[in-house]
């Protein structure tokens, strides 16, 4: 009740010090503090409780509940051994330790062993022995990470809601280390005889319990408990007020739909079918029970006992949509839980019944997402869909095996919000199908997670806090859906049928503890290789930034376009650049310093913008300006004024509107040989706007763009630029695809090396990959300008169908390799060694079969193959091969043909009967069209 909540919270605070013991404090004063605790816990441990033996360990304190001698003290455990428990006293405030019953003490340390490291609840409950009512129950809730008013109000709302009040509470806040801290709650809790929030329709929990004194029968109101913490507002909005007949499983499924349903609806009207409007139109007391009826066949589907079989379920849904079609009139309403329906159908494995779930979770069918697929869009492998306190997360992915990054979009207002949901998903796809196309080189498919957290009216460490928390959910979320544990096995219904594996990178707004929290959580969760499953760790991993990996690939690509679009040999000629994204950015930083390393005086970069304004100089910003805020991490706001030229300009977006406006439209406005956007939000020149970027007689500000921001041009505005000016864009699958190899060599190193060995050896793994990405995009840069002389197209429509030929390539000789033997496949595994950098396959390849998964080697060897086919041969040749049978046969046959070239090369380098002259002139020939030729003859 209201009344005992806020009496609650008085007691609380009058009676926690909210500050543990300092660390300080010395181990005879806390011995001297807890030892009533103490000598409890001695003869627990000694086993002398389970003789009956009654210790007198009470004293006079607060909590009235001193039985020592009862069957209900805990099992003896390590945890209460005396050195243990004075570590555990450092944790505690101490008029926590003081005021407690021994017996109570200890039950609670093991309700906090239970979460300690974590960011899950416990909950234990018992009956009040001395208030000798059998209404009276103490309940005891050690929950990490939660703000304590709010677990005191989400606990007094589900006691509440099952016609309990709370008599009095005992809070205290204990220290979790670097994971936090466990606010513990006790409440004294008795029954009331109010049913007005029951359905009349249904048997409460409450019913129960006043007709039974088991304590079992409040297993439900616990379960309710621990779900608090997670549960979005707006559904706990509909459960504890508007609609307490609903159970908590019931809202949670009916607010998650509300938000699936909002990305797919508002294409077809985004006005009707705002988000606003869907939500208020699926909670109106004419439609709730529909909708209720459809969270029902959702959780009767994946119930772990007795699941709805095919037949029952198509006959329910059957049954449902009759009664929606003749019982709902508004057509609106109608669309909505037709849809609904849908989305329960495409569901193929939920979290739903998990007890210790963070969010909830659904693995989808991704055809849900694409039933009205006007663009004719390729329908990506997988989808998973999150929907968590505060929070809604997509990933979606377009193989089997897949990496890619997860984004945080935080906006800062109700309508970006709105607005953002709406596209949330095309968004993630958007990303997604991009790092398919530059993932085109390594084992992994591409994925991409995008997590939007509502953050409306919060700021700072309240804003930090929310996203923290979103981010530990949503991963938390995708363990349940993808890792196998007798928990998953039991209460998971599988109607996918097969194992997933997939992995993740940080991106926007991740943080390294954001990196860490999920490697220690990928291996408390039983993931297989926990140190694979995300990049970018700071000990164990290649940190994008700190090498500039992606950086280097970008400035590749703009030295060999430089040379074949504007005819600079930028390592001699003057040239100028602009570019988007911070100093303190990723991409954006490290171009500057790789522009200045490579090219000195000859780069003039004449305009930066960022997040904070723009700073503009026709006479190129300052070399060392530039590089003093790359390396302290700062904004272009805080460029120095005094280092402008006479023509320079600096803008601030906090100064007025005219600062946001120059920003914003610096990428326009200023004439540079090339722009690299190298940050700022996808779709940022589109159709609308991309005239903008030309110049008043119609020629471009720039005749070069070189994509290190992911989807800053839409496509159609890119081929319009060609089109109207002939802008050659080097496009983000190609150009920026070097981060996504390093993220995959972190994959193959935390499979085949210890971090042990991988610290060792960091800087001539990091040196060498740093080579192989310079390959790899001086290879596809190489051959884009290539084809484009064969076959003149805009230069993205190349790149697209470069990436497009060799994962069809890979896909060909991946199904290929199903069909070979062991032995078959391991003559290929040279390739697999090869894409490797030198110092992971001398230390640890001759141990892949042991480390690495069989089907990731398959990945691997084909990717690498059809890689190594295409950026030799071209996209002509293989795109002439009649069908994948061809192609995929062709391809192994072409590896046994370039062995027969490199028996002959060695054959020549050592004859003697002929010239010098001659013999290597045979052997470049060899080198240039060996191995083509020798196919072209066996035809």
């Amino acid at each position: 009740s209201a009344s005992a909540s806020a009496s609650a919270s008085a007691s609380v605070l009058s009676s926690s010090t909210f500050s543990p013991l300092l660390s300080s404090t010395s181990s005879t004063s806390s011995e001297t503090i807890g030892s009533r605790i103490l000598d409890y816990a001695h003869h627990l441990q000694s086993g002398e409780f389970s003789e009956n033996v009654n210790v007198n360990v009470n004293v006079n304190n607060n909590d009235d509940d001193n039985h020592a001698d009862d069957n209900r003290n805990p099992l003896p455990n390590h945890i209460f051994e005396k050195e243990e428990l004075l570590a555990y006293f450092e944790k505690c405030p101490e008029t926590y330790i003081v005021r407690s019953d021994p017996r109570r003490f200890l039950k609670q340390r093991e309700l906090y062993e239970k979460v300690t490291g974590t960011e899950c609840m416990a909950v234990s409950v018992e009956k009040s022995w001395v208030e000798h009512s059998a209404g009276d129950f103490w309940v005891d809730i050690a929950v990490a990470n939660s703000l304590p008013q709010v677990a005191l109000e989400n606990a007094s709302m589900v006691l509440s809601r099952n016609n309990f009040d709370i008599v009095r509470a005992h809070l205290d806040i204990l220290s979790d280390d670097d994971n936090g801290d466990v606010c513990m709650l006790r409440l004294l809790v008795e029954r009331h005889d109010h049913h007005d929030n029951d359905d009349p329709s249904t048997s409460s929990t409450s019913d129960s319990i006043n007709q039974v004194e088991d304590i079992s029968v409040l297993d439900p109101i616990l379960l309710e408990l621990k779900r608090t913490k997670w549960m979005d507002p707006y559904a706990m909005e509909l459960v504890f007020h508007r609609y307490p007949w609903l159970s908590l499983r019931r809202g949670e499924v009916i607010t998650g739909l509300c938000s699936l349903l909002h990305p797919i609806m508002s294409k077809k009207d985004a006005f009707a079918f705002s988000l606003g409007n869907i939500f208020d139109m699926m909670t109106n007391k004419r439609y709730i029970q529909h909708a209720s009826s459809i969270a029902d066949l959702f959780l009767d589907r994946f119930r772990p006992s007795n699941p709805l079989s095919d037949e029952d379920f198509d006959e329910r849904k059957g049954d449902l949509m009759t009664k929606i079609m003749t019982d709902v009139e508004d057509t609106m309403a109608k669309d909505l839980l037709i849809k609904m329906i849908e989305i329960v159908t495409h569901t193929l494995r939920t979290n739903i019944y998990l007890e210790n779930r963070y969010a909830l979770g659904l693995r989808l069918d991704p055809n849900v997402m694409h039933s009205d697929n006007a663009d004719d869009k390729e329908v990506p492998y997988g989808v998973i869909y999150v929907h968590g306190r505060r929070f809604n997360s997509f990933h979606v992915r377009f193989k089997d095996i897949a990496r890619g990054g997860m984004r945080l979009v935080t906006p800062t207002s109700q309508e970006s919000h709105a607005l953002e949901s709406a596209r949330q998903y095309d968004e993630c796809y958007g990303l997604a199908y991009a790092q398919q196309l530059k993932n085109k080189d390594i084992p992994e498919g591409g994925s991409k997670a995008v997590n939007l957290i509502n953050c409306d009216e919060l700021s700072g460490d309240a804003k930090q806090f929310v996203m923290r928390k979103s981010v530990k959910a949503f991963t938390n979320t995708i363990f349940d859906l993808i890792v196998e544990t007798d928990e998953t096995r039991q209460r998971v219904v599988d109607r996918l049928g097969k194992s997933e594996v997939l992995y993740l990178g940080p991106d926007e707004q991740v943080t390294v503890e954001d990196i860490n929290w999920i490697v220690k959580r990928a291996k408390n969760r039983g993931y297989a290789i926990p140190n694979a499953f995300m990049s970018s760790k700071p000990a164990s991993g290649i940190n994008h930034k700190e090498f500039g990996v992606t950086s280097e690939g970008v400035n590749t690509y703009l030295d060999v376009a430089l040379r074949n679009v504007l005819d600079i040999d930028p390592t001699k000629d003057k040239f100028t650049v602009k570019i988007t994204g911070g100093p303190d950015g990723d991409v954006a930083g490290n171009e500057i310093k790789i522009l200045f390393r490579e090219y000195g005086d000859n780069v003039k970069i004449v305009g930066i913008a960022d997040g904070s304004g723009c700073a503009e100089d026709p006479d190129g910003l300052d070399h060392e300006e530039l590089v003093r805020l790359v390396d302290n991490t700062l904004s272009i706001s805080q460029f120095n004024w005094s280092k402008l030229g006479p023509k320079g300009e600096l803008h601030a977006v906090d100064d007025n509107e005219e600062g946001i406006k120059a920003r914003n439209s610096m990428h326009n406005r200023l004439v540079a040989d090339a722009f690299i956007p190298a940050g700022g939000r996808p779709n940022t020149i589109d159709m609308s706007n991309y005239k903008n970027f030309l110049l008043p007689d119609g020629s471009p500000s720039s005749r070069l763009i070189v994509e290190g921001a992911n989807l800053f041009i839409t496509g159609d505005a890119r081929q319009a630029l060609y089109d109207e000016a002939g802008v050659a864009i080097i496009k983000d699958s190609s150009a920026n695809k070097a981060g996504v190899i390093t993220s995959s060599y972190e994959i193959c190193s935390a499979m085949l090396l210890s971090e042990e060995d991988f610290a060792s050896n960091k800087p001539q793994i990091v040196s060498e990959v740093l080579e192989k990405l310079r390959g790899f995009a001086r290879a596809e840069a190489e051959l884009l300008f290539s084809e484009y002389e064969s076959h003149p197209d805009a230069l993205p429509m190349i790149s697209q169908r470069i990436s497009n030929t060799i994962n069809t390539a890979t896909d060909a000789i991946s199904k290929e390799l199903d069909g070979l033997t062991a032995n078959e496949v391991d003559d290929l595994l040279p390739l697999f060694r090869d894409h490797l950098p030198n110092t992971i396959s001398d230390l640890a390849f001759h141990e892949v079969h042991s480390k690495v998964p069989p089907q990731y080697i398959r990945n691997a060897i084909a990717s690498c193959l059809a890689s190594k086919l295409v950026y030799k041969e071209g996209c002509a040749y293989i795109q002439s091969l009649n069908n994948q049978d061809n192609l995929a046969s062709l391809a192994i046959e072409y590896i046994a043909k370039e062995r027969e070239m490199e028996v002959l090369k060695k054959a020549l380098e050592g004859c003697n009967d002929m010239a010098d002259t001659e013999r290597l002139a045979i052997i470049q020939i060899l080198e240039a069209g060996g191995t083509r030729t020798a196919l072209d003859l066996n035809k």
